[in-house]
């Protein structure tokens, strides 16, 4: 596979992404120049509403769908130059993908443990011990001579999981995982990806509208009209009395002309409206809303 080198690096790396579709003459651009850098072994959320394009980035990043414009890597490999046996071999080797209906994650006719075995035969591997150790992991090794049809829908999205890294890939990417799930499954399902990501080490990509979700993860980037708006980075410290605190930062995204889209919150808190006046301070710089006196 090609290795292509970002000017930032990381194990997805987008650049300046653009993805539009025509239909009966009819143009809709799904993503608007979007930048992405995932470093290896990070867990990531993508959220974001119907329609910001989220759903877009996921299905080009698996390799199922092509850019109109920009740069896009994933563990080094260039997916604008992906054709034929090497798109399959990306696809078996390199990447890792759950779907949000968990009927469309398995093969209904298998057991769990047939379904997990399947990408290695595939790949020409013998599955071996792998496939009860995957089980036992993710806490499903219970529903190892189980059919689909006989487990819950927590335990299908759990051995899904567990066939997405059959072949040990370096990037898992999920669609809406918990979509179809209640809110104490959708917890299980995700501290799934959590000890699968920290055990392991492959990196993990979460694509989903479901605010509760960043609670998971350490980083949460926020989409919106095609492009990355905000991040939250979140980590934990303990002060001087042994008390650990959670600590959540929330950052604007800079493009490379300098545009960033302010939090929605912000906006309403501070009635911002058209235009902003601007403030430049030696260690900052300073929004304002634009309030003229009435005359």
């Amino acid at each position: 596979m090609t290795a292509v080198t970002s000017p930032r690096g990381g194990e997805i790396a987008c650049e300046d992404l653009v993805r539009i579709f025509s239909a009966e003459g009819v143009e809709v651009q799904a993503l608007q120049g979007l930048t992405l850098h995932v470093e290896a072994g990070d867990l990531v959320a993508v959220v974001g509403a119907s329609g910001s394009g989220k759903s877009t980035l996921l299905t080009i990043l698996s390799g199922l769908d092509t850019p109109s414009a920009g740069r896009v890597s994933v563990a080094g490999t260039d997916l604008l130059t992906l054709r034929g046996k090497r798109r399959v071999d990306y696809q078996r080797h390199t990447v890792g993908f759950v779907w949000q209906q968990t009927s469309r994650n398995l093969l209904p006719y298998l057991t769990a443990a047939e379904n997990v075995a399947l990408p290695m035969v595939l790949a020409g591997t013998d599955p071996g011990a792998r496939v009860d150790e995957l089980l036992e992991l993710l806490q499903v090794a219970h529903c190892r001579d189980r059919l689909p049809a006989t487990m819950s829908g927590g335990e299908q999205q759990r051995v899904a999981i567990a066939v997405a890294v059959a072949n040990a890939p370096r990037v898992l990417l999920a669609d809406e995982p918990t979509g179809e799930l209640d809110e104490a499954t959708s917890a299980e399902v995700l501290e799934t990806l959590r000890a699968v990501n920290r055990e392991l080490g492959v990196t993990v990509l979460i694509v989903t509208h479901d605010p509760a979700v960043s609670e998971h993860v350490r980083r949460t980037v926020q989409i919106r009209d095609g492009r990355t708006a905000t991040e939250v980075l979140r980590r934990r410290e303990t002060d001087e009395h042994g008390e650990e605190r959670h600590i959540a930062e929330e950052f604007a995204v800079l493009d490379r002309v300098g545009r960033m889209q302010l939090p929605q919150d912000f906006v309403k808190a501070l009635e911002l409206k058209d235009r902003v006046r601007l403030t430049l301070e030696p260690d900052h710089a300073g929004v304002w809303p634009d309030r003229k006196e009435d005359a």
